[in-house]
């Protein structure tokens, strides 16, 4: 503890992340830095803990989950710092008196990564019940000369639309009221949320602020697989930033903690980026490049790449080990523009061996493998395999993939169960998510409440069958409805209901890998709808859309890595008998930046579009060790839905691979910034296609520019390798 007047700090943190507590005079205790070098300028005193109670509520009333009666009162306690191999653990102990609630604060940060992960403990030490209606996750002020001067980072996402980031000055969203002058903070905060269980499904738990003055940035996540809240407010002397799980007003969640209880919430996530290129982060900017303005992110700063970067090497640190992330297989599924859910014996083993001639490691058999009628929405959940559609057995097929030399896998929505499936009737109504006495139907489905000691033996029957019996090695975990607020039963609230939901099926997951350590996980929720990192933390790869449309997916999969790691993003690459040869390699581009996941009627394509599959697959295995340690950057900006440009670069000490996507029909040129290769000369090589017209390219040593010319008509896309040379 330090002491300067009558304010005392403690200083915790590492090599790369330096974390101030400050315990003011008045006793509000709360974090006066969070950053990985110049503190800049100090932060408003914005409580560590924020708790919101029906007894209590806010110590002045607004909107906002800041400055609650609880969070204003509580006093610093003591606090406790320990190692656990890579991280870092401090736990901050805070006390109100006048209730008896105890907040425990919870961070921890792995060694090297400016990033800090983050959750609180409530505890009822009082005589009475408390009616818990929101906690923070985090909650912190935000070091900003101004709040005016503040640059907002966020995305909307939507089934076919996900991942569109766009950032906006902080302004645009919240009026100037000339706090000073009214000596009061204001009550008006910029909320976005995410209800039910598609926690993905609206908007993203992945935003930031940039300060663009100081080239600081904050890049956050909200670690949660249902409902999340995050919000920046405006105060008098700068902003501050409040990440939650479930809340009261947003999501129908509250919680009754008797004498003695206690809560947890969700966690989050914090990476942080102090003085853009040439401050204290100028060693995560010169490794891992820069992001400049242009499409969606016209306007951000040079802080959000050090930000990427450092929220990257936290998601790594974060993810639970698995040989999957070291060796990147290449996934052939057969639905996307293919199958679609309707395979048979026959149309797979032409398909399967088409795959294994392309290099495909992995062959998922997608939705239907279980139908016998062919209207199996709303009849799904025991998880048999059709008689009808393998007539010699699905054993015939998955020996098969083995026999040439891939992993079966099978499409699997463990977590519903059709209406007219006879495991509707064989299991308990309490294995099921309920309101008032009635199992919740959403779209033909019941939803499996994973609290229940049937609905867990159940899945977990099905997936040891399919994989002990079947030899089943890879799952593509599916989700497909979204339930709502969530369940009344053993709950205080729905949302309640629904947290413990969410809590038992992360610990279903865990339970599955600990059986099962090699079987792999498909991270798939009608495509992204559910990209968290409670199931990327524990699943191995990230269904990035259903996009359908090859033109429409790039910007998909160029924003994907600011929300996923590069080695989890599985893009959809799905080449076709029909596309002419430049529209073949642009559909496999958008695979080979992440997880490339193929698809295509392989079997009747010409000889030289086989070949030109075979080459994209090639390219890939050899440059997939790199992605996996890579960090993204973005040459032409953050991706806008119809930006006829498109880029993504992904980063290594010694190489940057970097995929650029012309969808104009004319001729064309675009301009890529690569700041972290200025002043260098640099090798460009064609990673993929090699076998069509090159583009041409200039390079601007000075300004670290690669100037790119499309010489072709019609949408166009290549792969490049760029090394500095010495």
């Amino acid at each position: 503890m330090n002491s300067r007047h009558t304010e005392t700090s403690l200083v915790w943190g590492h090599s790369a992340l330096r974390v101030v507590i400050a315990i003011s005079p008045d006793g509000v205790v709360s974090i006066r830095e969070l950053g990985a070098g110049d503190p800049g300028p100090r932060p408003p005193a914005q409580p560590l803990v924020e708790v919101l109670t029906a007894g209590q509520g806010r110590a002045r009333a607004s909107h906002r989950f800041s400055d609650t009666a609880v969070g204003r009162r509580f006093t610093y306690v003591g606090a406790e710092q320990v190692r656990d191999g890579q991280w870092h653990e401090l736990r901050v102990t805070l006390r109100d008196e006048q209730t008896g609630l105890e907040a425990h604060a919870h961070l921890r940060s792995a060694e090297g990564v400016p990033a800090v992960q983050s959750w609180t403990t409530i505890a009822n030490r009082g005589t009475a019940e408390a009616v818990v209606l929101g906690v923070t996750s985090f909650a912190a002020g935000f070091p900003a000369g101004s709040a005016g001067g503040l640059q907002v980072v966020r995305a909307d996402s939507e089934w076919l639309g996900e991942s569109r980031w766009r950032v906006r000055p902080l302004r645009e969203e919240m009026a100037d009221l000339n706090l000073p002058l009214h000596g009061q903070d204001g009550r008006g905060r910029l909320a976005v949320t995410s209800t039910g269980t598609w926690s993905t499904g609206q908007h993203l738990p992945t935003a930031g602020l940039l300060d663009p003055d100081s080239g600081r940035a904050w890049l956050w996540q909200v670690e949660h697989n249902g409902p999340w809240r995050w919000e920046v407010g405006e105060r008098r002397d700068g902003a501050y930033v409040a990440l939650l799980g479930p809340t009261d007003i947003d999501h129908q969640w509250h919680t009754v903690l008797a004498p003695g209880e206690s809560f947890t919430t969700v966690p989050a996530s914090v990476a942080v980026s102090s003085g853009g290129p040439h401050g204290a982060s100028g060693r995560l900017h010169d490794v891992f490049g820069g992001l400049h303005a242009s499409g969606a992110s016209r306007g951000a700063s040079d802080a959000l790449p050090g930000a990427a970067a450092a929220l990257t090497a936290h998601r790594r640190a974060l993810v639970r080990p698995h040989q999957d992330l070291a060796r990147l297989p290449v996934v052939f599924n057969d639905y996307m523009n293919t199958l679609m859910g309707d395979p048979t014996t026959a149309k797979l083993i032409p398909l399967i061996d088409a795959a294994a001639e392309a290099g495909a490691e992995v062959f998922c058999v997608d939705a239907g493998w279980y139908d016998d009628d062919g209207d199996w929405w709303d009849s799904v959940g025991e998880w048999q395999p059709s008689q009808t559609r393998f007539p010699g057995g699905i054993e015939e097929v998955l020996s098969h993939i083995r026999g040439r030399g891939m992993v079966p896998g099978l499409w699997l929505e463990p977590e519903v169960i059709g209406v007219r499936s006879p495991m509707a009737d064989k299991l308990p109504a309490e294995a099921f998510l309920q309101r008032g006495g009635t199992r919740i139907v959403e779209h033909g489905r019941y939803h499996l409440d994973l609290r229940h000691p049937a609905a867990v033996a159940h899945l977990d029957e099905v997936v040891d069958r399919l994989v002990e019996q079947l030899g089943v090695g890879y799952f593509k975990l599916d989700y497909n409805i979204d339930p709502g607020a969530g369940t009344d039963v053993d709950a205080a609230s729905p949302g309640a209901g629904l947290l413990a939901c969410n809590r038992a099926h992360l610990a279903w997951l865990e339970a599955v890998l600990d059986r099962h350590p090699d079987l792999i996980l498909e991270n798939c929720a009608s495509g992204a709808m559910r990209m968290d990192y409670a199931l990327l933390s524990r699943m191995q790869l990230q269904s990035t859309s259903d996009q359908q449309d090859p033109l429409l997916y790039p910007p998909i999969a160029v924003a994907a890595p600011l929300s996923v790691l590069p080695e989890q993003s599985a893009s959809w690459a799905y080449p076709q008998p029909y596309m002419d040869d430049e529209r073949v390699a642009y559909s496999l581009c958008t695979g080979m930046l992440g997880r490339l996941y193929l698809s295509g009627h392989l079997p009747t394509m010409t000889g030289a579009q086989r070949q030109a599959v075979r080459a994209a697959v090639a390219a890939y295995r050899d440059i997939r060790t790199d992605l996996a340690a890579a960090v993204p950057v973005w040459p032409l900006g953050l991706p806008g839905w119809a930006d006829p440009w498109l880029s993504l670069g992904l980063t290594t000490p010694d190489h940057t691979y970097v995929g650029v996507w012309c969808r104009a029909d004319e001729r064309a040129t675009a301009s890529l910034s690569l700041p972290h290769l200025a002043g260098r000369r640099i090798d460009v090589e064609v990673v993929y296609p090699r076998h069509l017209p090159a583009w041409d390219g200039e390079w601007d040593q000075e300004t670290g520019r690669l100037v790119l010319t499309k010489p072709v008509s019609g949408p166009s896309a290549r792969i490049f390798r760029i090394s500095p040379v010495s």
